[in-house]
């Protein structure tokens, strides 16, 4: 049995840990959940992170990064005036194959807005700089004007809007959407 490294042990944890929060939100998930699914006990858990926070920002800011490298692969070598359609379809790719990104990108905007209604402003602030990350790469690869960019979030919160709450293909309310962007 080959034996994984510390490192290689906390990713497949940020992994797991994606995979119970996108599923249960941060209060509804259980770092003894996160340790099963990794098959590790939690106080080895809790040798990788100090708290279950620090998982569910660990497991936030990899989703949001994976979401901005999906954009930026999918504008590369693209022209210009395609690009904002790439990532589009790109963006509806990802969320097909592994739906776990879409909804801890949702839970982590419930438990951040949680979070600053609670009085925890700390807690959102690593996470809104991931997110502010991903919107200036986005905009740098569109190479588009503020607006644009602001367009392409806007479609793309709707679309995740519309896939959490379940709405199927062909329903109405896709049809304002770029052919690239509705799902198949």
């Amino acid at each position: 049995m080959v034996r994984m490294s510390a490192e290689e042990r906390r990713i497949s944890v940020v992994h797991a840990a994606m995979s119970e929060f996108a599923q249960g939100g941060y209060k509804g998930t259980s770092t003894e959940a996160i340790a099963r699914r990794v098959g590790v006990s939690q106080p080895y858990l809790f040798r990788l992170f100090p708290n279950k926070q620090a998982m569910f920002i660990a497991a936030a800011e990899y989703c949001l990064a994976a979401t901005r490298e999906v954009f930026s692969k999918a504008a590369q070598g693209v022209p210009a005036e395609e690009k904002l359609e790439a990532m589009a379809a790109a963006y509806q790719q990802l969320i097909r194959d592994d739906p776990d990104k879409l909804l801890m990108q949702m839970q982590t905007y419930a438990a951040v807005a949680a979070a600053e209604a609670g009085g925890d402003h700390e807690f959102g602030a690593t996470l809104r700089d991931g997110w502010q990350q991903m919107w200036d790469s986005v905009h740098l690869d569109l190479g588009a004007e503020v607006e644009e960019t602001t367009t392409f979030f806007a479609y793309g919160m709707l679309v995740n809007t519309l896939v959490s709450l379940g709405f199927p293909p062909g329903h109405r309310n896709w049809e304002g959407f770029y052919q690239s962007a509705r799902p198949e």
